[in-house]
């Protein structure tokens, strides 16, 4: 993935010293069922962020370390951030269903460890980038998937709202328009085959079949993004808006893909401050 000449590229973010965690929780025995646990300095209740990453659904091109510049900077304004690692398509137990499985099944393990990181379950939000975006937008609107889906599960955190920051949320219509080497490549992987049964494989994985949902969804993009073209997040937003889901939709100008997970620009700024109102209210009131 590269940018345009006025855009960041990924060494610009890589090349920043590399902040870590606080904890490293596994959700399960495979290399890839882990949790990196962020906590602020203070006592807590702590908001917190889901986090997940992107990469184009594969391992060998980025895992959950990408967003450690990120969370690193929603720890020190206050927020503890859940950053959970999934399989990509391209690893074993990866695509359909093991990628989406795992991605519930991390994001709903923050339950056992609410209380000993004194973690707020009442001020819960998602943050996903690129394909991680979709996946934070499916694991928002997934109980709304049938029970006779593969992939179907109990979300069990209450959230506040969801950043789809970059997202490639509608899968039928980022194909076209991302690298082909990012989705159509590995679109079957993804969805899985069709079947007798499941004749539509977008039917329980692409989110926006799934709206709409309970979590208000907010969209950013920047308008110089080649990887995400900002109308991906703006036909998503209208199209959620139709169904009855409270949506937003966010154009940062003369900012690309890598500017929303790289702190200090105003893509990155803008969505702290958007996590920061989100959590400012219990998921009760």
């Amino acid at each position: 993935m590269t940018g345009n000449s006025e855009t960041m590229v990924w060494a610009d973010l890589k090349s920043r010293d590399l902040p870590s965690p606080n904890v490293i929780i596994p959700y399960g025995h495979r290399d890839y069922q882990l949790i990196d646990l962020w906590l602020p300095a203070d006592k807590g209740p702590h908001p917190v962020v889901i986090m997940v990453h992107g990469g184009c659904w594969q391992k060998s091109i980025a895992d959950r370390t990408l967003m450690n510049y990120a969370a690193s900077s929603l720890r020190e304004a206050g927020l503890a951030v859940w950053n959970i690692e999934y399989p990509g398509v391209d690893e074993d137990g990866g695509g359909y269903p093991g990628t989406f499985n795992n991605v519930a099944k991390a994001a709903n393990f923050m339950h056992s460890f609410c209380h000993v990181y004194h973690l707020d379950m009442g001020r819960v939000a998602g943050f996903g980038h690129s394909a991680g975006g979709h996946l934070m937008t499916w694991y928002a609107a997934s109980p709304n998937l049938s029970v006779q889906s593969q992939i179907s599960c109990r979300r069990e955190i209450c959230m506040r709202g969801v950043i789809n920051s970059g997202g490639l949320a509608d899968l039928k219509a980022s194909e076209s328009v991302t690298l082909s080497s990012c989705l159509a490549d590995i679109k079957p992987l993804l969805t899985g085959p069709p079947t007798r049964d499941r004749p539509d494989p977008l039917s329980d994985t692409s989110s926006d079949r799934l709206l709409p949902t309970d979590v208000k969804i907010v969209s950013i993009n920047g308008d110089k993004d080649e990887i995400a073209p900002p109308h991906l997040g703006e036909s998503f937003t209208a199209n959620a808006k139709a169904k009855g889901n409270d949506a937003e939709f966010h154009n940062i100008p003369h900012e690309g893909h890598v500017e929303l997970i790289s702190p200090g620009t105003k893509s990155f700024t803008k969505q702290l401050e958007i996590l920061i109102g989100m959590l400012a209210v219990n998921c009760s009131s």
